[in-house]
């Protein structure tokens, strides 16, 4: 096997996302044979080189991964956060996996988590069109002019939104479908228009749904799920973790 980068191979291991890695190896957390690793152009030889992460040895994944969580509200988006709860403890596998993208602590609904590095950075990526979609409740009625403001785009963080698609479900709810991911978006976006979010559930990410998945539950993707996945990634279908 060819020497890869320590991040990538931090990665391929399902220890964290690569630019985790980075941070990582610069705070001494990463050995090499021993010997802590502050440098970032490092590279190992993953059949004959030991790694350890915080004295813990680590090795590329054996299998690639690719799980459908439904998050309850109160868990955090994260591999590890000092005083929250996490959504990978709801897992019950041996295989260490990274969240895709993030779902605020009061938001519940579709998270996808692999072990898959370059799918996770696609994924993860502004520049990867894909699509993902909510369901909103609001505190009181919204009238039309406000979900067509929001379908329209509008100012934030220094830029206009991309158009949404909006539909209204009820007097208190719509379902929303959107191409990016800015902080807290939706919520911003109901604030605007002066209103305020009391519900907000993810239940697609490009072709994988939600359905009826219980809260706090998980399940691994189907084939058919993992193909149209990797395919709206750019992917090849059974290429493993790739370059």
């Amino acid at each position: 096997m060819e020497p890869m980068r320590l991040q990538k191979f931090l990665s391929a291991a399902g220890v964290c996302s690569r630019r985790k890695g980075e941070e990582h190896i610069r705070a001494g957390d990463v050995a090499v044979n021993g010997r802590t690793v502050t440098e970032l152009g490092t590279k190992v030889d993953p059949e004959t080189d030991r790694v350890t992460f915080r004295g813990r040895t680590v090795r590329p994944a054996r299998s690639i991964l690719y799980i459908a969580l439904n998050k309850p509200r109160g868990y955090v988006t994260s591999c590890e956060q000092a005083g929250e709860r996490l959504v990978v403890d709801l897992l019950d596998i041996p295989e260490r996996v990274f969240p895709v993208g993030r779902l605020d602590k009061a938001s519940t609904g579709l998270l996808l988590l692999t072990n898959d590095g370059p799918l996770h950075h696609r994924l993860s990526h502004p520049s990867f069109d894909h699509e993902k979609e909510y369901e909103v409740a609001v505190a009181k009625p919204m009238p039309d002019g406000a979900l067509a403001a929001m379908a329209r785009g509008m100012p934030m963080m220094g830029a206009k939104t991309r158009p949404a698609e909006i539909e209204r479900i009820s007097a208190v709810k719509f379902r929303m479908v959107l191409k990016e991911g800015k902080n807290r978006q939706i919520r911003r976006m109901v604030r605007k228009v002066g209103h305020h979010v009391t519900d907000l559930k993810r239940v697609r990410v490009a072709n994988i749904r939600l359905g009826d998945l219980p809260e706090g539950a998980w399940r691994h993707l189907t084939p058919a799920e993992r193909k149209g996945l990797l395919a709206a990634a750019g992917r090849v279908p059974g290429a493993g973790s790739g370059t």
